[in-house]
């Protein structure tokens, strides 16, 4: 029943059916996406109606390149990061890769259907890492693992010295941008960013790939004139012309993750790790938890590389009271 629940968060679908005498509405809490997002305008029907505007998205990668410190000329919007890092194999050349483990998923896969074999490499042997590309997730996905910046990029200035890439995709660092290394213009070094997550708008599909104007013209014109959809262009204007909003939120989630790890102690489970977004809990029942979390429709991840493992995002503020109502009654 819970290798169903593996691949990935959000499969609510799957739960639905696999539970389907569970309570209503679900609490999906398997994804790490913020769960109060932006509240600013959407699409008008006018925009809708109308193929996206190439000024619109010219607007958008200013106003995202500014928010991250970027060079404009560095960045490409995309339909999601996980749009963005499906098209590195090509777009590098990179003819071996090793992949920072334990992470997320999507990047051995995007490796392997390029016909290559990633390497698994351990965080403390990334500096001996000869592969041509070399992947990190920072901070990272599931166990929020973090890396000095500084040390990071002396790393990726090495391996450039050496025409070797370096991979940084940081969909988790918008509550912690000082580990962000979007701004540092260095050859060979591809940075990818999220905007659902921190935003709480992952259905509009937005992200962004940051790498040397070279690359980046070669992405344009794999992605064709109209990259992303009009609720994109208009969520990301919004969105990263509001700092303000931005820096309340991550206030909150720097409050909210406290609480949330709180609780998971008090039902007794182990910290493994966390971002601002999720915790990674350690429990010798985890499977019987995840079921019975399940049964009270309440949706968390479970992983295969470790059965003891489960991830728990943020509930809606409404939802807590429910989601402490379910740990309670935890086996």
């Amino acid at each position: 029943m819970v290798s169903a629940f593996h691949h990935h968060g959000g499969r609510l679908s799957a739960a639905r059916g696999a539970f389907p005498d569970a309570p209503q509405p679900w609490l999906d809490l398997s994804t790490g996406i913020n769960p109060q997002p932006w509240p600013g305008p959407r699409a008008s029907a006018d925009d809708l109606a109308r193929l996206p505007d190439p000024q619109a998205l010219a607007e958008l990668e200013h106003l995202a390149a500014a928010a991250f410190g970027a060079d404009p000329a560095r960045i490409c919007a995309v339909p999601g990061a996980e749009a963005g890092l499906r098209g590195l194999p090509a777009l590098t050349g990179a003819r071996s890769v090793a992949i920072a483990q334990p992470t997320y998923d999507g990047h051995a896969q995007a490796w392997a259907a390029a016909g290559l074999a990633p390497k698994p490499i351990a965080f403390a042997e990334l500096e001996s890492a000869t592969a041509e590309a070399l992947v990190v997730v920072h901070p990272n996905n599931p166990d929020g693992a973090r890396l000095d910046p500084a040390w990071l990029e002396a790393l990726a200035r090495h391996r450039a010295e050496r025409g070797r890439w370096t991979i940084l995709d940081e969909s988790f660092v918008d509550a912690t941008p000082r580990l962000s290394l979007a701004a540092a213009a260095i050859p060979r070094l591809v940075v990818l960013r999220s905007f659902g997550k921190f935003y709480g708008l992952a259905g509009v599909r937005l992200g962004f790939v940051l790498a040397d104007p070279a690359l980046i013209e070669r992405l344009r014109a794999r992605l064709g004139d109209w990259p992303i959809s009009a609720e994109a262009l208009a969520a990301g204007r919004g969105a990263y012309a509001d700092p303000d909003w931005a820096a309340a939120t991550r206030a909150r989630l720097a409050e909210d993750g406290e609480r949330l790890a709180a609780l998971l102690a008090a039902s007794g489970f182990e910290a493994v790790g966390a971002t601002a977004l999720f915790r990674l809990v350690r429990h010798p029942d985890a499977a019987a938890r995840f079921e019975a979390l399940c049964r009270q429709g309440v949706l968390v991840r479970p992983f295969s590389h470790d059965p003891t493992w489960l991830r728990f995002g943020l509930p809606p503020h409404d939802a807590w009271p429910r989601l402490q109502t379910a740990l309670e009654t935890l086996p």
